[in-house]
């Protein structure tokens, strides 16, 4: 009560801007109090108003405050912008909610908007304006602003300029191009943005006329209504323009906007029309310390507006990984070839490593040199449709996401599920298995080679030292390799980014049909060229950034002292089978050889885990898997291993 008197003698409607909105913020502060008890905050609302209504000379001082307040600053702001990025874009957004999180606000302010993020910055405030009931509030009205007896109140007025603006807003983003021209043909036909205006004014008129009747002011906030939900009906057929031609996260973000502004007049409107005027609107103003909170977060923003790009990857990951994933004996071998075929390849991008290092370039043009060594074999494995295994678990991971967002509930789904695990797990020990075991032949051999040809063997023998020892074991090599687990996964994501962006921008079309392409190639030329690059846009991103990833992120990591490298399983076999070429059959007598040689299987466990375990639970987020009893799928692979466990290594004979 004492801090209660000393606010009221600080009350001064003659004040200052920043000194009167100062007031304000402390008074609300003294009523949240030590922010515990939502009826504690309540109550000293009560006390507050009692307090004034027992000093009548406190009344006109703050009525006179009020009315100051209100006239100084633009309430509509609060009702129509708050929540809403300035300029319906994403990076400027961004750039917004950082401004707000990191600089501080200032109480000088005309802006309803600032002064509301000052005054009511706590979650804590949405839950005791919400408990507020009608009779605290109603006394609220009668000390700060009573109704004007010969028409509307100054807040119905505010109400209505808010649904005005907003209306205008949502009237230019509908017509924006980029939006209207993915609508579909039905939605554009309709027109429902045409009329919004003029049913906005309808309902001004009939709100304002001191004439009309309670019947018409209804029939008016209907058809807006109507005309609101006609709008974000045509919106929504933009969803299925992305489904078929790409998806742009900035897009997303207008549609996002629009949809809460439609949600906005949608509550201006309840507001207006309410029988308890006092009630909807602390509902309201408690609605708005939620989005304020919302407001600080850029994690927020972001997981919001990518979430259906990222469904998106996980879609077309999945369909690329359905390829990877082996039923039949037939397609097992294949594998296995494909695979053996990768090693082959993988045993040249070994010694070319090797070579360049020997060039001792500068850290970032060798490591720039390594990946596009890295990037050239993965692109050339690409288009001879061979296979490196650490590649697949990105792809496979969102199949086996899809696969279990329709699991059901019966024990046949369950075990068709195991299934799909027994091929997986088999196909990536295939995989594994034929790089590794072709990659070691390959490169004694390419080593015996260059040493009949040059008489030198391929590389050094303290270079043969080094590798064995920088693979050991207890050193950071699994560390390393789960980092590359990380990479492999980066590599996908840089792989459905680039072919969204390739559908969304039609290049494919542009390649086919440009007059200044089909001049060039010629028509037919430029149609081969332009189905080529849509196939396959999607495996040359995923090659080429993870070949660049593994030569330049050691080198960026080591010029800021990060020490990283990292540990591709079979490129690490490769090096062990150079060394050992180099040291010749005395490297059996070594224990260095054997520590390095009992990192290669974790190396390899941890780049296919980390890699299908962060796919497979981004695949799990943006497909909206949940509900999952995983204890019945733990225990029928259990099951399964017990009673097949050689289903888990090779096709059974019975596979159709």
């Amino acid at each position: 009560m004492k801090d209660l008197t000393a606010l009221l003698a600080e009350l001064d409607p003659q004040a200052s801007l920043a000194h009167r909105h100062l007031w304000l913020i402390r008074l609300l502060d003294w009523v949240r109090g030590q922010r515990d008890s939502v009826p504690a905050a309540v109550g000293r609302v009560r006390l507050f108003l009692d307090a004034v209504e027992a000093r009548p000379d406190i009344q006109p001082r703050l009525q006179a405050w009020w009315a100051t307040l209100v006239e100084h600053v633009d309430i509509t702001t609060l009702l129509t912008d708050f929540g809403f990025a300035p300029r319906t874009a994403l990076v400027s957004e961004i750039g917004q909610r950082l401004r707000t999180k990191l600089l501080p606000g200032s109480p000088e302010t005309i802006d309803a908007g600032e002064l509301f993020m000052l005054a009511l910055p706590s979650a804590f405030d949405a839950q005791w304006l919400a408990a507020l009931e009608e009779e605290p509030l109603q006394r609220v009205v009668a000390l700060l602003a009573p109704h004007d007896a010969d028409g509307p109140s100054r807040w119905h007025r505010a109400l209505l300029d808010a649904i005005t603006y907003c209306a205008g807003q949502i009237l230019s983003t509908g017509f924006a191009p980029e939006l209207r021209l993915r609508m579909s043909e039905s939605a554009r036909e309709a027109q429902p943005f045409h009329a919004l205006i003029r049913d906005v004014e309808s309902l001004r008129v009939e709100a304002l006329h001191p004439l009309r009747t309670p019947d018409r002011l209804n029939e008016a906030a209907q058809r807006l209504r109507e005309r609101l939900e006609a709008c974000r009906a045509a919106t929504a057929t933009v969803y299925t323009h992305f489904e078929d031609n790409g998806i742009s996260v900035g897009l997303v973000f207008l549609l996002r906007q629009l949809r809460e502004r439609i949600l906005r007049v949608r509550e201006l409107l309840d507001c207006l029309l309410s029988p308890q005027p006092a009630v909807t609107a602390a509902r309201l103003l408690a609605r708005l310390v939620r989005v304020g909170q919302e407001q600080r977060s850029v994690r927020a923003l972001l997981a919001s507006n990518s979430s259906l790009l990222a469904a998106k990857v996980a879609e077309r990951s999945a369909e690329t990984g359905e390829h990877y994933i082996t039923r039949t004996g037939a397609e097992y071998r294949a594998m296995v070839r494909k695979a053996a075929g990768g090693g082959a390849l993988m045993a040249f991008t070994t010694l070319a490593k090797f070579a360049l290092h020997a060039l001792a370039l500068s850290a970032f043009w060798g490591g720039f040199m390594a990946g596009v060594n890295y990037a050239v074999t993965f692109v050339l494995i690409q288009l001879l449709h061979l296979t490196v295994a650490t590649k697949q678990p990105a792809m496979t991971a969102p199949a086996m996401a899809a696969k279990l967002k329709d699991l059901g509930s019966g024990n046949d789904g369950v075990q068709a599920f195991v299934d799909e695990i027994t091929h997986l797990v088999r196909t990536q020990v295939a995989a594994v298995l034929g790089n590794v075991l072709v990659v070691i032949p390959a490169v004694l051999a390419l080593a015996a080679l260059i040493a009949l040809a040059t008489g030198h063997p391929a590389i050094s023998e303290r270079e043969a030292r080094h590798v064995l020892a920088s693979l050991h074991l207890l050193g950071p090599s699994l560390f390393f390799a789960a980092f590359t687990g990380v990479l492999l996964f980066a590599s996908s994501i840089v792989a459905g980014w680039v072919e969204n962006w390739f559908v969304l921008h039609r290049l494919d079309s542009a390649l086919h049909y440009n007059p200044r392409i089909t001049g060039l190639l010629g028509a037919p030329r430029a149609a081969r060229w332009a189905r080529f690059l849509r196939e396959h846009i999607s495996g040359f991103a995923a090659n080429i950034s993870l070949g660049f990833m593994l030569g330049l992120v050691p080198a960026f990591a080591g010029f800021f002292g990060l020490g990283l490298d990292v540990r591709h399983v079979t490129l690490s076999t490769g090096q062990v089978a150079a060394a050992s070429a180099t040291l010749g059959l005395d490297v059996l007598h070594q224990s260095a050889f054997w520590w390095a040689v009992a990192s290669l299987p974790l190396v390899g466990a941890l780049n296919v885990s980390v890699s299908f375990y962060l796919a497979f639970r981004l695949a799990l987020r943006a497909q909206n898997v949940s509900g999952v009893d995983r204890s019945r799928i733990y225990a029928a692979i259990r099951s399964r291993a017990r009673r097949a466990p050689l289903s888990f290594f090779v096709p059974g004979r019975n596979a159709a």
